[in-house]
């Protein structure tokens, strides 16, 4: 065994020691330690490197075990929290865009999971749907990474390429992806029928709120006193910017809170009542796409009672990260915050359902011809064949949106302020019966 590696293992040996003999004096002291303790983990951590450096068949790496281990910790937090090396330190940059790809990224069941994909992007354009698994980056399988390790490989200079293989409603291929500048796209609106608005909240990036505030101004000016409002596909954005679109429609109360250690509320946001915008019937569209800010948005209007809730549940997620650096000159990126709506639990424990649950149909399948290089550990002399022409797909029509059909039919249901106003005023107009004989329903008159 090499010097270095001696003094390796005594120094981690000696660290872990230290631990487990305080808490061995405690555990004497009468006080158990419990397994889910400090000092009963660093106990079943010196047991672990115990059985690693005496029973392992080769001789261990310890560097490569102390980094696994550190990324192990950092991992069983949550998707968010990662530890760094000191390379990834120096380059660490948190005002960075990562997105050149167009794709919002967590992990669901330990592999790479797309929450949203801008439209116009480079992942749009490369077939990539939400709720797609990107299975490899390159060839690392996406559940030996961390998330922050996957979004520094799909990050890169634009024009480059990256490869991915993706499952899409269970079937796998590859997709090579050039990173591109990403321009967000802009806030979609339009007048669906007379009197009924759609706002498309494509994402809430910085100023997203702004244009937010300016669409549904315009919506106004052209007759519309119902709003629906889609959040499907916003993923990305701070808290900030999706109490301020809420804000727009909710002139009083808790917007949303900020959850720090010990579920101790570290920030309240509530409703400023000169920036509410539009009082009248308002409808939300939500899926799994939705999260983050957009859900913050979802949350204050299904708290205030302001309007149905059509689609499906929320991803689950907002939360705020700080670098801790540490001795070895890496550092540990770590949750400090969660995002939380009024009342009740953190979005990433406890996402938004809908009201009104309207699940999306399958999209039907299309066929896309063989890759041709499956097999990554292929040789590389091995003999070309034949490619066997293709027909292109037949054209596939859009399934229906049965969401945003769900949500128009519901809030054209829904009485605008002036009807509410008129309805009134006709039954303070109705005479009351003289007697009970002459009474009758006030709805036969006219």
């Amino acid at each position: 065994m090499q010097f270095k590696t001696k003094i390796a293992i005594v120094v981690f040996s000696t660290v872990i020691a230290f631990y487990a003999i305080v808490g061995s004096f405690m555990t004497k002291s009468g006080q158990v330690i419990a397994r889910g303790s400090q000092y009963g983990q660093v106990t079943i951590f010196d047991e672990v490197l115990n059985h690693i450096i005496r029973d392992y068949v080769d001789q261990p790496d310890l560097e490569k075990v102390r980094i696994g281990s550190l990324r192990g910790l950092a991992e069983g937090l949550d998707p968010y929290s990662a530890y760094l090396t000191p390379d990834q330190v120096k380059q660490y940059n948190p005002k960075a865009n990562r997105n050149e790809t167009g794709m919002v990224l967590s992990k669901v069941g330990g592999f790479a999971y797309v929450v949203a994909v801008s439209k116009g992007s480079a992942a749009d354009q490369a077939g990539i749907r939400p709720g797609d698994f990107v299975e490899y980056v390159g060839k690392v399988p996406s559940r030996d990474l961390s998330l922050y390790d996957i979004e520094q490989l799909v990050a890169g200079q634009p024009g480059t390429a990256i490869d991915l293989r993706v499952v899409h409603q269970g079937q796998s291929r590859k997709v090579s992806i050039t990173r591109a500048r990403l321009t967000a796209p802009p806030i979609e609106a339009r007048l669906e029928e007379p009197g009924v608005g759609y706002i498309k909240v494509t994402n809430l990036s910085d100023g997203k709120a702004s244009d937010v505030k300016t669409q549904l101004t315009e919506l106004m000016a052209k007759g519309a006193q119902k709003i629906v409002l889609d959040l499907r596909g916003a993923a990305n954005g701070k808290i900030q910017d999706g109490v301020a679109v809420a804000n727009l429609f909710i002139g009083s109360g808790t917007l949303a809170r900020v959850i720090g250690k010990g579920d101790k509320e570290t920030q309240v946001l509530t409703a400023d009542p000169s920036k509410t915008i539009f009082n009248g019937p308002l409808d939300v569209v939500i899926d799994r796409s939705t999260a983050g800010p957009a859900e913050v948005i979802a949350a204050a209007i299904r708290d205030q009672k302001r309007g149905e809730l059509v689609g499906e549940r929320t991803f689950g997620a907002g939360s705020d990260q700080q670098l801790f650096s540490l001795s070895d000159g890496g550092a540990l990126l770590m949750t400090v915050a969660k995002y939380a709506p009024a009342s009740g639990k953190a979005f990433m424990e406890e996402p938004v359902n809908p009201t009104v649950k309207v699940d999306r149909p399958v999209e039907a399948e299309v066929v896309l011809p063989a890759d041709g290089d499956d097999d990554d550990n292929a040789p590389e002399d091995k003999p070309e064949q034949q490619a066997t022409p293709v027909a292109p797909p037949k054209p596939v029509q859009p399934a229906e949106d049965v969401q945003l059909k769900k949500a128009i039919e519901i809030i054209k249901q829904a009485p605008t302020k002036a009807q509410i106003v008129t309805k009134s005023a006709l039954i303070r107009r109705v005479p009351r019966p003289a007697s009970e004989d002459d009474a009758y329903d006030i709805s036969t008159r006219t």
